[in-house]
Formats: C-alpha cells, sequence, structure tokens
C-alpha cells in the first residue's frame, strides 16, 4: 500500500506543476488581448486534484519499486494528457473532449499530430500551451529514459543503466540529482535554439514556441506551412541542428561536462546514427536528381531538413513531399520506424536495437559457416547475452506487430491504404504528419472518426513509453506479485 502511496503522491506533485504551468499561457492572453478564463480555470482543476492526490498520500515512503515504477510511469502520462487536454476543451476552438485529448497526447508524448484546421489564426495561448506540452514532454522522456526504464528493463533500455542506479529503490533520490543537470542542459539548449531562431527572422512569440518544439523534436508549430512557412533557410538549418541536438543520447551531454570531451565521437550510437542520417540524404538526393530533374544546390537543404525531421520523428516541414514520387513516401515510412537514439527526445525503435539486431545477425550468419566457434557479441565493450538480445528482438516484433494492428484497426473505418498504414506508423513512431492528402504534409487529422482518434493516442503513448511500459500493466500476474 506504501508504494501506491508513493505513487499518487507523485502524481500529484506532476498535476501541480503542470497546473503552474498552466498560468504561462495567461502571460500570452494578456500580451495579445486575448484573454479567456479558459487556462485559469484548468490551472484551478489541475492543481485542486494535485493537492487531493498529496494531502491523501502524505504518508508515503521515498522509494518506489519496480512495479510501482511501472504504475508512476503509464499513469504520469496517461493523467498529464488528460488534465492538458482541458484548455483546448475550454478554448474558443470548440473541441470535443476527444479532440482535445488527442491534441494534449500528440503534445506530450511529442508526436506532433495535430487535428487544428487553422493554426495560422489559432489563439496565442493554446499555441504557446502546444509548445510547452511538446517541451515537457520531451525533458519528461529524457529523464524517464535514463533513470526509470533502465531499472524497468524494457525493451534494452538496461543497457543504459547508470551504475550509480543500480535499484529500483533509489530511483526517487538519485534522480533528483540527475533531472536537474538534464533539466539544465535542455534548457540551455532551447534558448540557445531561440536566440538563433530569432536572429535569423522569427519575431519573440515563434521564436519561443518552435524553439520549445524543435529541442523536444516534436514538430508543432504556429503555422499550417510548418517551418515552410518562414521560406528561410538559416531558420531551416538552425532547426536541423537542434534538432539532431535533441535526437543525440542525453547522457552524452553530461558525460562531456564531466570530462569526457571525446564522447560525441567515440559512442557507437551516436556514429551510427549520423551515418543513418548521411546515407538517407544521399539516397533521396540521388533519386530525385535522377529522376525528378532536382538540382543539387536548390533542394539539399529542403531534401536534409525533410530527411532529418521525419527519422527523428520531429514532424516539421518545409515542403509537400508527397509530391516526390512513390519511393520517398516507402522511404519516409521506413525511416519513421527507425528513429534516433535513446535518451534523447527522438522516437522510433532506435539506433541501438538495430545495432544489435545486425550483431545477432552477422553472430548468427558465423555460426553457419564456423558451427563450433565462439562469438559474442559486444556493444560499447560491453559484452550483450542472449537474454539481452531477446529482449531486444522481442521488443522490434512486438513494434511492428502493433504497428499491423493499428494499421488494421484505423482500415476498419474506411480509411485508405496509404493513410491507414502511415497514421499507424506516424501514432507508434511519435512522428506528427502522415503520408497522403488527408493527413499528409500538408493535411491533419481532423477528420479522423472519433474511434481512428482514440486507438491514434494509445498507438502515440505506447511508442513513446517503449510499448512494455504500458502492455505489462495488463497482466494479471504483475497485479498478483505487486
Amino acid at each position: 500500500m506504501s508504494n501506491y502511496k508513493t505513487v499518487f503522491y507523485t502524481l500529484g506533485m506532476l498535476q501541480i506543476i503542470l497546473g503552474i504551468f498552466m498560468f504561462v499561457p495567461i502571460i500570452a492572453q494578456l500580451l495579445f488581448d486575448q484573454f479567456t478564463s479558459a487556462f485559469l480555470i484548468s490551472s484551478i482543476i489541475t492543481i485542486i486534484f494535485g493537492s487531493l492526490f498529496i494531502i491523501s498520500n502524505l504518508s508515503h515512503e521515498k522509494k518506489i519499486s519496480l512495479q510501482g515504477a511501472f504504475i508512476l510511469t503509464a499513469l504520469a502520462w496517461i493523467s498529464i494528457a488528460i488534465f492538458g487536454s482541458l484548455p483546448f476543451y475550454f478554448s474558443s476552438l470548440n473541441l470535443s473532449f476527444t479532440d482535445s485529448f488527442f491534441e494534449s497526447m500528440s503534445g506530450i508524448t511529442t508526436t506532433g499530430s495535430t487535428i487544428i484546421t487553422n493554426l495560422n489564426d489559432a489563439p496565442k495561448a493554446i499555441l504557446l500551451w502546444r509548445a510547452l506540452l511538446q517541451w515537457l514532454g520531451g525533458i519528461g522522456i529524457i529523464i524517464m529514459a535514463i533513470t526509470l526504464m533502465p531499472i524497468m528493463n524494457v525493451g534494452g533500455m538496461q543497457l543504459f543503466k547508470i551504475s550509480s542506479i543500480d535499484t529500483s529503490e533509489k530511483i526517487l533520490p538519485k534522480s533528483k540529482q540527475i533531472s536537474l543537470r538534464l533539466f539544465l542542459i535542455y534548457s540551455i539548449l532551447t534558448v540557445t535554439c531561440g536566440i538563433f531562431y530569432k536572429i535569423f527572422g522569427m519575431d519573440y512569440f515563434d521564436s519561443l514556441t518552435h524553439s520549445m518544439t524543435t529541442l523536444a523534436t516534436g514538430g508543432f508549430s504556429n503555422y499550417n506551412e510548418s517551418i515552410g512557412f518562414f521560406e528561410n533557410k538559416y531558420i531551416e538549418v538552425t532547426s536541423m541542428i537542434f534538432i539532431l541536438s535533441g535526437s543525440i543520447p542525453f547522457i552524452a551531454y553530461i558525460k562531456f561536462l564531466s570530462g569526457d570531451k571525446n564522447i560525441f565521437i567515440k559512442d557507437s550510437q551516436i556514429k551510427a546514427f549520423f551515418k543513418v542520417v548521411f546515407i538517407s540524404i544521399l539516397i533521396m538526393l540521388i533519386y530525385l536528381i535522377l529522376f525528378k530533374n532536382k538540382s543539387f544546390s536548390t533542394d539539399i537543404i529542403d531534401i536534409s531538413f525533410n530527411i532529418i525531421s521525419i527519422l527523428t520523428g520531429t514532424g516539421y516541414v518545409t515542403t509537400n513531399f508527397d509530391d516526390w514520387g512513390n519511393f520517398p513516401l516507402i522511404f519516409f515510412l521506413f525511416l519513421m520506424f527507425i528513429g534516433g537514439c535513446a535518451g534523447s527526445t527522438a522516437c522510433g525503435i532506435k539506433i541501438f536495437r538495430f545495432q544489435l539486431l545486425i550483431h545477432f545477425i552477422s553472430n548468427q550468419l558465423k555460426k553457419i559457416i564456423y558451427p563450433r566457434g565462439i562469438f559474442i557479441i559486444k556493444y560499447d565493450e560491453k559484452n550483450i547475452d542472449d537474454k539481452f538480445i531477446a529482449s531486444v528482438i522481442s521488443f522490434i516484433f512486438l513494434y511492428i506487430s502493433i504497428f499491423f494492428i493499428i494499421t488494421l484497426l484505423l482500415s476498419s473505418t474506411g480509411l485508405d491504404f496509404l493513410t491507414s498504414v502511415s497514421a499507424a506508423a506516424t501514432s507508434i513512431s511519435n512522428v506528427g504528419p502522415g503520408l497522403g492528402e488527408m493527413i499528409g504534409p500538408n493535411g491533419n487529422f481532423y477528420e479522423l472518426s472519433i474511434f481512428s482518434k482514440w486507438i491514434l493516442c494509445a498507438g502515440m503513448i505506447l511508442g513513446r513509453l517503449e510499448l512494455f511500459a504500458i502492455l505489462i500493466l495488463f497482466l494479471p500476474s504483475f497485479w498478483r506479485k505487486y
């Protein structure tokens, strides 16, 4: 029972923090003379519920079990999505609860899919709230990926376990120190991004909101045309740099500041990530030059931007890549699954899992040629055992299986094949825009059915929390042990 109290006490703290952040858009309402009671009411409701959770669980212990960590992870994201939807529901946009929850879940999971049909005329406070949700979701997933998920042994994330946090009972006290450092690094990168956006032509409000959604690799923009609205190559290059900054493991920043000056060039996951980026850009560039008569000088930035945005799950767009032909659509769908690095704000299956899968396949081939040989899989000079490889392979298999299930469910609502497949991929990979006329780079998710939106919300949280952190809660044995 004490662990339940710890979980709900922590949830109460998170809700109060969320309620306090709701006062930030109120400032925007006053500055732009657009004041309504939406954020004030939402903040009061959120803080009251958070306070009730805290008051009713004051006798909690300052530690949490492994089962408690799973419950806290799931409930934290779901509750934030619920209370984060209140400003949308009470706003002048006249959104249903389903649409409000979809927008909030898309924000907090840094997915970037939107149901708002006219962003250009949306209230400034709503645009700021969308950016804040993604910014909070970005720092939230970084902290969880570095502190909670390695302890939870989620899909191979134990590979990134910090030696000083070797048991679940040490999560809460030790994570406070790590979280503070991560928060400072994340904030400094966000501010730096915003400064460059302002220098290169954005106004103060746009530079603020876009810097938050860039570092979070979330992709929410203030305009229907996304980053393409600005038609500014300097802004696009700045965006690419800071998207990449948010897509590498944040533990690398801590190691760099602690004296490991070569971490960014020796970390195998970071090196593999940038190789994937470079090869992907090269493939798309060659295709467009040979088959679409594109020129290198005018299109290299457009190609690089959209490749990086899709690969990392950011979802910003600068052009309608639906017009590039069929191959880019299939290629982008493939990139959605890859994602960025573990311990970053990026989404997808993650680079390290593909690295381990390639090592495993290579070893299996070697065993066929040399049946008596002994081959050890290593990752960053660490020996990887069969149990660990099994967890990675099972994660990839489950990821693809859930993708197909979501695709089937969406197609049952009457959606065409391309829309169903890309919507499923963009939800579980937390990318943002899909493919096709309806949900493509120039579309949105407003016209989807209520059932489709709830299915996509489920896909978003499953993908963001690495599948197992949610699915394990549906096992009866989990609750019996707890």
